[in-house]
């Protein structure tokens, strides 16, 4: 599932192709969706912002309306000059927002849905949303009153509820605990004030070094890989993550890999480094 980043990065590119600029096109599969273009016309209107919220994207029209979309763990937006041949098949498509310079094409997306600006504040899921790491005011007490809600969570299950904290997913968890040396399966209450602080400037750290990719003048997506142990080798991106049985790149011990939580999420962890 992409990651607080990834997000960062879509929308970021998607305002550069469609912020300030009239839709000339709309279409889509979805009935939802359908039923409100029906009712009130997508063409003609203008894209005001499109904005993260941690793991959503909010892309805003004039006339007080937003287009509200979740990747989850096939989704994605695209972006083509008008005509251009799409690199994935037509039946993937849910719905293309165009202008004279660009089209943007949501494929595979499991969460779309209109709504009313006035009525995003109800909006369940984004209502719910802990402190977005990736924002420039991030509340890090209401963060940290959030986690200690929840002293009974590991705290690697922890970050990854967006209800806590918005933005971390599993390649993140696993990273961010690594480089803090403190164990994924140790319960929230068992931190320490100076941990928790120690966590949460690291989570920041590492979302925001991988999201500088965003930081471009002209719409285009690129593949960033993702580093978290500022090595320009590919081989060397990652601490801990997807590296289950491989020496650890601080103590030479094996790195270990469980299923936590009641999802079932993969963790990857130093068992020397990160003792309990």
């Amino acid at each position: 599932m992409p990651e607080g980043d990834t997000i960062y990065r879509v929308a970021k590119t998607l305002q550069l192709a469609l912020g300030g600029k009239v839709v000339t096109e709309f279409r889509t599969v979805l009935p939802q969706l359908a039923r409100v273009d029906q009712d009130a016309p997508i063409t003609g209107r203008s894209v005001t912002l499109v904005e993260p919220r941690g793991k959503h994207l909010l892309i805003h029209f004039t006339g007080d309306l937003v287009l509200h979309t979740h990747l989850r763990m096939n989704g994605s937006w695209h972006i083509y000059r008008p005509g251009e041949r799409w690199r994935r098949r037509g039946e993937d498509m849910r719905v293309v927002i165009g202008n004279q310079e660009w089209h943007a094409i949501g494929f595979s997306l499991p969460v779309a849905e209109f709504f009313n600006a006035s009525e995003s504040a109800r909006q369940r899921d984004l209502e719910e949303l802990g402190p977005d790491l990736l924002e420039e005011n991030f509340d890090r007490e209401e963060a940290k009153r959030r986690l200690r809600a929840r002293p009974e969570l590991e705290i690697a299950d922890a970050l990854l509820n967006q209800r806590i904290l918005a933005g971390v997913g599993n390649v993140y968890k696993s990273e961010i605990l690594f480089a803090c040396r403190v164990s994924p399966f140790r319960r929230v209450g068992d931190i320490s004030d100076g941990e928790l602080d120690e966590i949460l400037d690291c989570a920041q750290r590492q979302l925001r070094v991988n999201v500088l990719a965003a930081d471009r003048t002209r719409p285009v997506f690129t593949r960033v890989m993702r580093r978290t142990t500022g090595r320009s080798d590919p081989s060397a991106a990652l601490w801990v993550y997807g590296r289950g049985g491989k020496p650890c790149r601080e103590c030479g011990g094996a790195i270990s890999m469980r299923r936590q939580g009641s999802d079932a999420r993969g963790t990857w962890w130093c068992p020397r480094c990160q003792r309990d």
